[in-house]
This record gives structure tokens, C-alpha cells and sequence, in this order.
């Protein structure tokens, strides 16, 4: 899978290192190898983007690194392929050395994977699963500052699946947590990739059952009833905390149970 890349090779360019991208003038670098100072690295295609290949390098540049978030407000299947550049490259340098017989790894021809010729085992990219889900009380929706977003975002609640658990359990679990909140009539709406670091949010809606609102410091800055016509400031179009948000507003609206 991975080459030298040479000066004819061209397309959308995923430049990766420390969960850091190469965004010169903070957008993702399109054009030739040979544009770009990119000829004569070792690369790999990892997708397709308007029908231009999707390469991934893992690396860092002198200058311009930046975060992935920079870019939350491109096309989603773009930034959905720069996040999996990101998680591969990852993936790549923390599996440098076998973990179970401390021997050098090599990187599979055929999948994402990383080998070790020594003792055969194979790693793959580790995926974190988790829940999101917007919560509802008749015209009502709970949203919540976390304290990992210093923006003034207000979003809804979220949180990782633990060992042992489905995802009904981990949405009751977190939301009584984070917000000492019972909820009932919970649904299944969608998912999205969330690299940050690698996740997977799997998106529910549900509707408030019973409790008082009650923060755990350490998760939420602050939470609470927002009318549906009068809302704090989101979470970016494109990403599934705001489709949970539209979804919940359009059901307040109509009235719908």
C-alpha cells in the first residue's frame, strides 16, 4: 500500500504527525507532489475525495501543523478522510515495536494493520465507541458546556462505552452522571467517525423521564433547559451534535410526542 510518492502524483494530501495536520494557510493541501515539495516521501493512498486520490504521509512539516478541528467546517467526507490520515498516522507510530515480544513492526500490504514477523501478531487501528445523545423535554432540549470546550459552545451529553456495557447502558449511565437526569424512549439516529482522538459517536435521541439537573464538575462547566427558539451558541454544522440538535428542535416545533 505504501510508495515512493513521485512528482506525477497528485490529489488531496494528509500531511500527519502527533495528531497534528499540515495545513498551509489553514486549508488541506491539494495539488501535484512536485507543487507541494512532496516528491520522494513514503506514502499511501487511504481513500477518495471528488474523485481525486486521498494520500497520507506520515510526518511533520517545518511549519504550518495544525489541528484538525481547523478544518470541522469543510465537506464532511472530506474531513472525515483527513481524520482517518490522522488515526492511521497514529496508529503507525505507537505501533513502532510489538507488544508482546518487543520486536520492530512492519505495516501490512494488504489492510491497516501493523505485523510482527517475530511472533505473528497482528494490531489493528483501535476504535473507541461511543454515545451522544440529545434529550428532550416537551418544548425543551438539555444542552450542556463541557469543560473541554472553552469556545462557549453549548452541545448536548456524550460519553465513552465502558467494558461490559450496551449502548442503552452507557446512554443511562452518563446522563445520570453528567446530569443526575433519568431518561426514557431512547433511539437510535446515526453515526459519525470523531478522531479526536478515535472514536465513533453513535448518535441517539431520547426524552426526559424524570430527575433535577445536577453537573458533575468535572465533565460540564454548566447544563441546562433551553427552549427550542431560544438556544446558546452550537456546535458546527456537519458534525452529529448538531443534527441531534436540528432533529430535537423540528420535533419541539411540530409538537410531536
Amino acid at each position: 500500500m505504501e510508495c515512493e510518492i513521485s512528482n506525477a502524483d497528485a490529489g488531496w494530501w494528509v500531511i500527519s504527525h502527533e495528531n497534528k495536520l499540515w495545513l498551509p494557510k489553514g486549508q488541506l493541501p491539494y495539488g501535484s507532489a512536485q507543487e507541494l515539495g512532496l516528491s520522494g516521501s513514503t506514502g499511501a493512498v487511504i481513500g477518495e475525495w471528488q474523485g481525486e486520490p486521498v494520500w497520507l504521509i506520515c510526518g511533520s512539516r517545518k511549519d504550518e501543523m495544525g489541528s484538525l478541528r481547523q478544518i470541522l467546517d469543510q465537506d464532511v467526507g472530506l474531513f472525515q478522510l483527513a481524520g482517518r490520515g490522522i488515526q492511521l498516522a497514529e496508529f503507525y507510530r505507537s505501533h513502532k515495536w510489538c507488544g508482546y515480544c518487543g520486536h520492530e513492526m512492519h505495516h501490512s500490504k494488504t489492510e491497516w494493520a501493523c505485523l510482527c514477523r517475530h511472533c505473528r501478531q497482528r494490531y489493528y487501528p483501535q476504535i473507541a465507541p461511543c454515545i451522544i445523545v440529545a434529550i428532550r423535554r416537551g418544548e425543551e432540549i438539555l444542552l450542556a458546556q463541557h469543560t473541554k470546550h472553552r469556545n462557549g459552545v453549548y452541545t448536548v451529553l456524550a460519553g465513552f462505552v465502558e467494558v461490559g456495557e450496551t449502548l442503552e447502558q452507557t446512554v443511562a449511565r452518563e446522563v445520570m452522571e453528567e446530569s443526575g437526569l433519568k431518561v426514557k424512549n431512547l433511539r437510535y439516529v446515526s453515526s459519525q467517525p470523531w478522531p479526536f482522538p478515535q472514536s465513533l459517536m453513535m448518535a441517539f435521541m431520547a426524552d426526559y423521564d424524570s430527575g433535577e439537573v445536577t453537573i458533575d464538575p468535572k465533565e460540564l462547566l454548566d447544563a441546562g433547559w433551553y427552549r427550542f427558539d431560544a438556544l446558546p451558541q452550537l456546535p458546527p454544522v456537519g458534525t452529529v451534535a448538531r443534527r441531534l440538535i436540528e432533529d430535537t428542535v423540528a420535533l419541539c416545533r411540530t409538537g410531536a410526542e
